[in-house]
């Protein structure tokens, strides 16, 4: 499989673009499928300037050296998106390469795609999301180390650092399954964003509480997290006391939700839940 980095937006028009996966996370998710190699192709000003003719010529033959090739139905290529799938045919058979052009994936009236999953992560939607997926999904993070103040409220979280470029969703509390690489699943209750209650102007920051487990985390060690339903945006209480009440009833429901769902699947009322608690 072969990809670029990074985004094209980000280098010709400066536009961030937060990942769904990043290429850590692709290799995992490509394996099971029979893909052997990822290749990325590094995206700069001098690829982008290329001529659908030069890019087949000195990226495809010269450096991939293809034979055969398969892209969607939109897929555009050469300097200012100038080449199409018919270019890539022409050019294709011009080096012996065979071309397959694969329609788009629609659900609905509307195409899956990765905008129409950021939308729905966006919104809290975990089930849509997956739904369009395919597949949970899934984020990792290093322990760093906080201000101690969840262990001082008797609900100790793990703060996680995650990478910058990776799209999370919508800041809230959520019910989740989080475990070390090769670990077992645990149930937990995440809070993502800032914290109004405690200190409105620090960064947003990823927390995790196990439910009934105690792990001593060492600090840089990887946390996997599934989250798998918003349980409530965030709010701020009028003192820790509430805070930490609040808190206990979000870990009992995510408790609860997890005693009966298994990792990887999510609840069918998901969806009516989060719109409830939008609306609240």
């Amino acid at each position: 499989m072969v990809s670029f980095w990074p985004h094209p937006r980000e280098v010709l028009h400066g536009e961030p673009r937060l990942r769904l996966d990043l290429p850590a996370e692709k290799l995992s998710l490509l394996e099971p499928l029979g893909i052997r190699q990822l290749v990325l192709v590094p995206f700069d000003r001098q690829l982008a300037a290329l001529s659908p003719e030069a890019f087949v010529e000195q990226v495809l033959v010269g450096q991939l050296q293809v034979r055969r090739i398969a892209v969607g139905t939109n897929f555009r290529f050469g300097a200012g998106r100038s080449g199409d799938t018919n270019d890539l045919v022409r050019l294709g058979a011009r080096h012996g390469i065979a071309v397959a052009v694969v329609p788009m994936l629609w659900d609905g009236d509307e195409r899956v795609s990765s905008s129409r999953i950021r939308r729905a992560l966006a919104a809290g939607q975990l089930a849509e999301a997956e739904r369009l997926l395919e597949r949970p999904y899934r984020f990792s993070g290093s322990v760093v180390r906080g201000r101690q103040l969840g262990r001082k409220l008797g609900w100790p979280t793990a703060n996680l650092r995650v990478d910058g470029r990776k799209f999370l969703p919508l800041e809230g509390v959520y019910a989740a399954w989080a475990w070390l690489p090769a670990g077992v699943p645990m149930a937990a209750v995440m809070n993502l964003g800032p914290q109004p209650s405690v200190d409105p102007t620090a960064p947003s920051a990823v927390e995790v509480h196990l439910l009934d487990r105690q792990l001593d985390l060492a600090e840089g060690q990887e946390l996997v997290v599934q989250p798998i339903t918003l349980l409530r945006r965030q709010q701020r209480f009028a003192d820790l006391q509430a805070l930490s009440a609040q808190i206990g009833r979000d870990a009992e429901q995510a408790r609860c939700l997890c005693a009966g769902i298994g990792v990887g699947e999510t609840p069918a009322d998901e969806q009516a839940d989060a719109a409830q608690q939008q609306n609240a």
